[in-house]
């Protein structure tokens, strides 16, 4: 049997799973409004996306065969006013945690994973950065919406 390989063939094969969120990846204030109390919390999200990329090499030479990750964060916020408020609130990470893994992406959903779980330091500081971007837009979002209240 002859088989004929192609040099360069290039695979482009996408998925995208959630990661299951660590156990220290919600953050918790409360926050002063007007004299009551809004719990509020924070919480990653973190959605890796995979490329498969280059080539099966031919028998006896090495593979151009890479798994390309990417893994989005985006932080979820929800505050509770006593008032009966809840408002939610997704921001997106500016830049995503990248990196790539040799051979199929497959096979290598568990590796990334835990390289994606090595990096939870950056993840928890882009939380921490979001909840206390978000402060001042949470205040102005709970003045409207205690405006619109009448009783």
């Amino acid at each position: 049997m002859a088989f004929s390989i192609v040099a360069g063939l290039a695979l482009a094969l996408t998925a995208t799973e959630p990661l299951p969120a660590a156990p220290d990846a919600a953050h918790q204030v409360q926050l002063d409004h007007r004299g009551q109390r809004v719990d509020v919390t924070y919480r990653s999200d973190i959605d890796v996306t995979h490329r498969q990329i280059g080539a099966v090499g031919a028998p006896g030479r090495p593979s151009a065969l890479r798994c390309a990750w990417q893994a989005s964060v985006a932080v979820q916020r929800e505050a509770r006013h006593p008032a009966g408020h809840v408002l939610a609130r997704t921001v997106s990470a500016e830049q995503p945690l990248t990196g790539s893994r040799p051979g199929w992406c497959a096979t290598q959903k568990d590796a990334i994973a835990r390289d994606v779980a090595a990096r939870s330091d950056t993840v928890r500081e882009h939380l921490l950065a979001v909840a206390a971007r978000d402060q001042d837009a949470l205040v102005a979002e709970l003045d409207a919406a205690h405006g619109t209240v009448r009783g």
